[in-house]
């Protein structure tokens, strides 16, 4: 845990923003962003730090020493940014998914892409192990980007599970969350409980993230302190993999209403050269182009100490 000035704790809640915005979006994982800003394995040591010692430790050495325990710190200044984009982003990135499809997801695959080469580079030793891995971890993130949605479900016990499961795919760079939500079929329900401030949904949708976080933090905990190289090639393989779900160029095959909306339950991805309608191209290279370039200014910013 090192020691920070109030400057740092910003820099951390802009990270937590810009996780936020990720995780809003069913295709980016907020796992990916922590990853490029360097504050990965300080995450998942500090959820690790969340167990019943602490209580223990709250009892009998007070509350200064729990808090130092917990990095309290940096998690209060991370959660405040995550907290302040899902809710202010929501909204708009809805919007922007509705009526500029194209730039969004052009923006998210540059980000994506360039996070392939950032993950990939801190692999330290390639060997026959660490190519498997990868190739494993990117076959499975393509399974799952090309599984039909589900049915929209509201009941408390299923969106308690879906909470636990779009945690656990949140903290892994690669496989996002949200279009976990949208595979499980919560995606539009938990969408409109944050809009609506629908107080019942968000809390069981949070205790089941919370559930899920503990429990699996713990496994990547241990996968980092015993197989770090593997674990690195398994996660660039997850990122690579994803690519198939936020490819900007799509050809829509069958929809489904849930609810008002009608989702595309099946796509397939097109040449932009083939795209029925404006492909528009040069807008769609910009912002690629901008999400890529942002990995590695935060790259640079990441390693400015």
């Amino acid at each position: 845990m090192e020691n920070r000035n109030f400057l740092s704790y910003i820099f951390i809640s802009l990270k937590g923003m810009a996780m936020g915005a990720a995780d809003v979006v069913p295709g980016v994982s907020g796992g990916t962003i922590a990853f490029i800003s360097g504050i990965y394995e300080e995450l998942i040591s500090s959820i690790n730090n969340v167990n019943l010692s602490l209580i223990k430790t709250l009892r009998k050495d007070g509350f200064a020493a729990f808090w130092n325990k917990l990095n309290g710190n940096f998690l209060l200044a991370l959660l405040i940014g995550i907290a302040i984009s899902v809710l202010s982003l929501a909204k708009l990135i809805s919007w922007l998914m509705e009526n500029k499809p194209i730039p969004l997801w052009s923006f998210f695959f540059g980000l994506v892409l360039a996070s392939i080469i950032f993950v990939g580079k801190e692999i330290k030793k390639w060997n026959m192990a660490a190519v498997l891995m990868l190739i494993f971890g990117a076959a499975i993130a393509y399974y799952v980007t090309t599984l039909p949605p589900s049915e929209n479900s509201a009941s408390l016990p299923y969106l308690f599970l879906s909470g636990a499961l779009a945690i656990c795919a949140m903290i892994l760079p690669g496989i996002s969350g949200a279009f976990i939500l949208v595979l499980l079929g919560s995606y539009k329900t938990v969408l409109d409980a944050v809009h609506e401030r629908d107080i019942k949904i968000i809390i069981t949708v949070g205790i089941g993230a919370i559930f899920g976080l503990l429990s699996f933090a713990k496994l990547l905990k241990w996968m980092f302190t015993h197989y770090k190289n593997i674990t690195l090639a398994l996660l660039t393989g997850f990122i690579l993999g994803s690519l198939n779900k936020i490819w900007p160029w799509k050809e829509v095959l069958e929809t489904k209403q849930f609810g008002e909306k009608i989702i595309a339950i099946k796509e397939e991805n097109i040449s932009p050269f083939y795209f029925d309608g404006e492909p528009q191209l040069i807008s769609a290279v910009i912002l690629a182009i901008l999400g890529f370039s942002l990995i590695f200014i935060l790259e640079k910013l990441a390693t400015k100490k």
